[in-house]
């Protein structure tokens, strides 16, 4: 299921690329935008999506941890921490 909501929301994004991309062109050809302009400005837009997706992927992680405190999972770190401690036990 989640690797579906994912999958849905790239293929949202790269829809939604390919759309503005089609849109900015024809207002290029047009001429009711320069052509450095519309460069400019499908740069400063996939610059947003990257800084969006980082967010996003900070988010999911953060509420993973949660979930994980929550249900009493042992992480990565609580196994190497009980490995250390029954080491220098002995």
């Amino acid at each position: 299921m989640l690797k579906t909501i994912m999958y849905t929301g790239i293929g949202a994004a790269a829809l939604l690329k390919e759309r503005v991309e089609e849109e900015v062109a024809k207002l290029e050809e047009r001429g009711k935008i320069k052509a450095d302009d519309a460069k400019t400005f499908l740069d400063s837009i996939e610059q947003k999506g990257r800084e969006e997706d980082e967010k996003m992927k900070e988010a999911f992680k953060e509420s993973l941890k949660e979930a994980i405190a929550e249900l009493g999972i042992a992480t990565k770190e609580d196994l190497a921490k009980l490995k250390e401690d029954l080491t220098s036990q002995q």
